[in-house]
């Protein structure tokens, strides 16, 4: 079965507990396997100012779902916690990213594969170096080498979930 890497990000309403009842949730996705998850991050926020610094952590599964599949249970994962689309990198109760698909490369107007700014975000790439230093996003490079130029300050490693 294919190996994907989700993203997690919550920065409203008890982000931490959000962010560990999300993994409780991919848990419980048919045809899916959690392998690992990341410790929790916290995160200086991406997008409009005067937001609450986020809660990040990064899952490994093995799903036998196909990518849009999966994507349409990571979106009924954050339904049920109350997520509304309202602005554009603005607050949210919870995010879930599909990050990476095996090395599956696809653009459609719902999903890129591999996520289109993953090697930019610190608060992606430190807990996929945490679960996985020698992986490599296509096309970029490999996660270990991808840190190198970001800065630690903006991701702070908490308690695992």
């Amino acid at each position: 079965m294919p190996i994907v890497y989700i993203g997690l990000g919550s920065n409203l309403d008890e982000p931490l507990a959000r962010v560990r009842r999300a993994i409780a949730s991919i848990r419980q996705l048919p045809h899916t396997v959690l392998l690992a998850s990341s410790s929790c991050y916290r995160s200086n926020p991406v997008g409009p100012p005067g937001q609450p610094d986020y809660i990040n952590a990064v899952v490994k599964v093995e799903s036998g779902l196909d990518p849009l599949q999966l994507l349409a249970g990571l979106k009924e994962i954050e339904n049920g916690q109350g997520r509304v689309r309202a602005e554009r990198w603005g607050p949210r109760t919870l995010d879930l990213d599909l990050l990476l698909y095996n090395d599956l490369a696809m653009v459609t107007t719902v999903l890129t594969l591999p996520h289109a700014e993953m090697h930019k975000r610190g608060f992606v790439l430190y807990p996929l170096h945490e679960l996985e230093p020698d992986l490599v996003i296509p096309g970029r490079g490999a996660v270990r080498d991808l840190i190198r130029d970001l800065d630690p300050a903006q991701c702070r490693k908490l308690d695992h979930p």
